[in-house]
């Protein structure tokens, strides 16, 4: 079902707000930056178009750093099977997604940092195949999974995946040339 509402949001235009996502949106924000305030003032606030499912294309130095998208976790198809593999250098493959991916994000140049991070309210996987391979994890940061390091320029396609299949939650993946302070344990 998540792939077919994915699909009807990527071509519309921003007359989305009738399921209001923003609002939607909205309260994951608040939720994920851990204040109430934000997501009562939010609420009272008029509901603006979120696009979910968005593919983005970062060159050096992109701005707005960091860049942000959104999505829904979650599938029927096990992310081992679209990996090829159930174990990749920054973790395993674990979790359900669909089989065409949630983002495609297009490097125009090798990046010698990047970072790409889901943050959402449940505990979600990841799964990126691009230039060179396929990279998965499940908890980079507590719940949250993540990968960064060096990527090089090319056309990466993410998943962002759900325990049990069928199980959709809400996301916000974070892309930023920024360093970490602390980053987990896992690197691409």
């Amino acid at each position: 079902m998540k792939q077919q509402r994915g699909k009807n949001f990527v071509g519309m235009s921003s007359g989305v707000t009738s399921i209001n996502l923003a609002a939607y949106f909205a309260n994951l924000t608040a939720i994920l930056a851990g204040g109430l305030f934000i997501g009562a003032l939010a609420q009272a606030l008029p509901a603006q178009s979120q696009q979910i499912f968005e593919n983005v294309r970062l060159g050096p130095k992109f701005s707005p750093d960091p860049v942000t998208i959104r999505g829904i976790s979650g599938g029927a198809v096990p992310a081992r099977n679209i990996a090829g593999r159930a174990q990749t250098p920054t973790g395993p493959c674990m979790g359900f997604v669909d089989q065409a991916p949630d983002h495609t994000v297009v490097l125009t140049t090798f990046f010698n940092y990047l970072s790409l991070q889901v943050n959402s309210p449940e505990d979600t996987t990841l799964l990126i195949s691009g230039p060179g391979g396929s990279w998965c994890n499940d908890d980079y940061q507590g719940k949250n999974p993540g990968v960064a390091g060096q990527w090089l320029a090319g056309t990466y396609r993410v998943w962002v995946g759900s325990y049990d299949t069928n199980n959709y939650h809400p996301y916000i993946i974070r892309i930023t040339e920024a360093p970490l302070l602390n980053p987990g344990p896992y690197r691409r």
